[in-house]
């Protein structure tokens, strides 16, 4: 993940349609330092959750499938979670490997077959887990010693589609919304124990998609150049790995490092960034006037 936070910081410092205003930072961090918020995870109820190995399974299915909702309004996250947890809670062998390697095009439980063409689909998924970890998301966790880093290494090294980087003038970046948050989500549902026992869960970063830089933006953190916010507010889209689209994502990473910093400053207390992310996340689906960029991704 420090592959992550430097290659942000890179992108802030040479960024030329995202300015991250530090006086922004200051504001939020001021008015969050005495009540830092605390989201819990799947506040909702929306995900599937019996403190076992089914639920690491139903994560992992659930983050290789989730992202680049926009372009469809019946489609949203919180359908496709809880369209995976009635499959579940249905049959629990749904997410068996030999089963996820059969499913084609439309299917009852995910509602859209999202596959990149480059390995990402649930056939590419099931083939990896039984050749690599015997079928099971939850080896996958375990071989990874209780660190997040070392699961999204590996999680990288095995599945294309999660590899989250792009070259930003002429430099390597580096964002792993997926990968992270699939860390996050077990950090999440299992209160940070069992599989979701990370030594390292401060070294990950928020997810980087997006609500968070619009819900920055409308708090005074991140401004945007006069093309840039003429485009969002008229839905144009924007292309994956675009400058503009980088700097939307990367300086958002950055923006809420430098605020976590600051809030542990203020404060004295520990703040995961995890934790920021929830909170940021549920300010953004609060508002549905909320104006975010648009790309098509498989990476978010």
């Amino acid at each position: 993940m420090e592959g992550v936070r430097a290659s942000s910081a890179w992108v802030a410092g040479h960024s030329s349609h995202v300015t991250v205003d530090s006086s922004g930072i200051e504001k939020v961090a001021e008015s969050i330092k005495d009540s830092i918020p605390k989201v819990e995870w799947d506040y909702e109820g929306i995900h599937y959750c019996d403190n076992g190995r089914l639920t690491v399974q139903y994560l992992f299915v659930l983050d290789a499938l989730n992202f680049c909702f926009w372009p469809d309004k019946d489609l949203s996250y919180d359908h496709l979670a809880l369209g995976l947890k009635a499959a579940l809670q249905n049959d629990k062998s749904v997410f068996n490997v030999d089963r996820l390697q059969k499913y084609t095009g439309q299917s009852d439980w995910c509602f859209s077959c999202k596959s990149d063409g480059e390995s990402l689909g649930h056939h590419a998924i099931g083939l990896e887990l039984e050749r690599s970890f015997e079928g099971k998301a939850s080896n996958m966790v375990e071989s990874c010693g209780k660190s997040a880093a070392k699961l999204l290494a590996l999680i990288a090294r095995h599945f294309p589609g999660f590899r989250d980087h792009t070259v930003y003038k002429g430099h390597q970046v580096f964002l792993y919304k997926r990968a992270q948050i699939f860390a996050a989500d077990l950090w999440g549902a299992f209160k940070g124990q069992n599989y979701g026992q990370f030594d390292d869960i401060g070294s990950v970063t928020i997810f980087a998609e997006y609500i968070v830089p619009a819900v920055l933006q409308q708090l005074g953190v991140l401004r945007y150049s006069s093309a840039l916010a003429s485009s969002i507010q008229s839905n144009c889209e924007l292309g994956s790995g675009s400058e503009e689209e980088v700097e939307l994502r990367a300086c958002s990473i950055y923006a809420v490092e430098k605020m976590r910093e600051l809030i542990c400053k203020k404060s004295g207390k520990q703040v995961l960034s995890v934790e920021l992310d929830l909170w940021l996340w549920s300010l953004g689906v609060q508002c549905p006037s909320l104006h975010h960029h648009r790309t098509l991704s498989i990476y978010y």
